[in-house]
């Protein structure tokens, strides 16, 4: 199945090839985007935060009140934000853009 992220510039583009059953974090990652996941996946932080795209949206289960609040946490919330590491991708989700936000920073890159 395929992912599209939109990097944080929203011109630059990454195709990415994942496996039903993996989270949208560790697809991100393998992929090097600069989703820093802090956490681990735990749902503790909210450093794997991105934008699913409009279309998109309504295909992804509601997030759970626990999500909702480390979003408010997040920098550059928008309607259709969601914690990737709270996406586990299926085959309904195949095709599926999410837009990395201009405020993401991940402190843990290589340099």
């Amino acid at each position: 199945m395929r992912v599209t992220f939109i990097h944080a510039d929203g011109k630059g583009r990454t195709e990415a090839e994942a496996n039903p059953g993996e989270s949208l974090l560790d697809v991100a990652q393998a992929h090097l985007m600069p989703l820093e996941g802090t956490c681990e996946g735990q749902m503790a932080c909210s450093t794997c935060h991105v934008i699913v795209a409009k279309e998109d949206f309504g295909r992804l289960p509601p997030a759970s009140d626990m999500e909702e609040d480390m979003l408010d946490l997040a920098a550059g919330v928008r309607r259709t934000s969601r914690l990737s590491c709270q996406i586990v991708l299926t085959e309904e989700l195949d095709g599926l853009t999410v837009h990395i936000p201009a405020e993401s920073r991940n402190m843990q890159a290589p340099r």
